[in-house]
């Protein structure tokens, strides 16, 4: 029997039968993830990645502000999975979010993935978090870390190409943002998202990224990057808590306390000293974000006072 003439093709509508974006609707956190985007939040270890990751979770299912600044435009329940903390680790970190936003942690609408382990590299658990979607229906899935995740070669194209093949086919189905915190490597890139350990198709795949990056003592710099939208400055963040140490969360530093209130100069070596490597100036000016003229005259200041070298390969503070 031959099969009917739907089943030999492909489902097309026209384009302007396809659906429509709400009023509003591009994003899940305002100016911080899109609506069913999936992407990382890379960066290199003790970063405070999981803390960020759990901030927009716990921003998702309360309705609550991301960083307390950045509005959630499409509320609704959150789905985690923490590959690297005990259970009672990770209540204890949702917890002290809650307790920062005077939430009631039995109310919130955020899911736990208890598993011992999950493997999207194979068939089972693919399937199995598959049937977790359908019946939670989330609009975030947090996934972390994405080593964790597979035991696949991250450097193979082929190899992470499928499963990013099988997640960007979760979030079509289920209509899930989905964010993978991924940590970068130590070598100096043109972009920060091509720092992502592993295969170049990491970067491609994504629609939204979020990039943490320390600048001493207790500094992270928090870089947003969106495939479909501007971006804004950068942002200076610190893990902080209450004087007794509880309610731990991350904050945004005062723009008039943060790195970049300083002078640019200062910023220059900042940047050099927590590098552990020449940066050439490229490199300077994607992460300071500032024009070459400035950047330029900062640097003829620093070697002036001989406080930087300068090389073939870029440039290095003095010690």
């Amino acid at each position: 029997m031959s099969q009917g003439h739907e089943d030999r093709e492909l489902p097309v509508v026209r384009a302007g039968d396809l659906p429509a974006l709400e009023p509003g609707g591009q994003w899940l956190v305002r100016d911080v993830w899109g609506q069913q985007a999936v992407g990382f939040c890379g960066g290199q270890p003790k970063c405070a990645k999981s803390w960020l990751g759990l901030d927009i979770a716990v921003s998702v299912a309360s309705g609550t502000p991301c960083l307390d600044r950045f509005a959630v435009d499409d509320k609704g329940n959150a789905l985690v999975y923490l590959a690297e903390d005990a259970l009672p680790r990770v209540r204890e970190r949702i917890s002290a979010l809650c307790a920062h936003r005077s939430l009631d942690l039995d109310a919130l609408d955020l899911h736990v993935i208890t598993a011992p382990a999950v493997r999207l590299d194979l068939q089972a658990d693919q399937q199995r978090l598959d049937a977790t979607l359908a019946r939670l229906r989330p609009k975030l899935l947090l996934l972390d870390p994405l080593v964790r995740l597979h035991r696949l070669d991250e450097d193979s194209s082929a190899d992470i190409s499928a499963l990013l093949g099988f997640l960007r086919e979760m979030q079509r189905r289920h209509a899930v943002a989905i964010l993978i915190v991924h940590h970068m490597g130590k070598r100096v890139r043109a972009q920060l998202g091509q720092a992502l350990r592993g295969s170049s198709d990491l970067h491609a795949w994504s629609d939204d990224n979020a990039y943490l990056t320390r600048h001493g003592g207790d500094r992270l710099r928090l870089t947003l990057e969106h495939r479909s939208a501007p971006a804004g400055e950068p942002l200076e963040l610190r893990l902080a808590a209450r004087a007794d140490g509880s309610a731990t969360h991350l904050e945004i530093v005062a723009a008039d306390t943060c790195a970049s209130a300083a002078p640019l100069a200062d910023q220059v070596l900042d940047v050099l000293r927590n590098a552990g490597t020449r940066l050439p100036r490229v490199e300077l000016r994607a992460r300071l974000r500032v024009n070459n003229e400035r950047l330029g005259e900062a640097l003829a200041e620093l070697e002036k006072a001989r406080r930087v070298t300068r090389s073939h390969d870029g440039y290095a503070a003095f010690a």
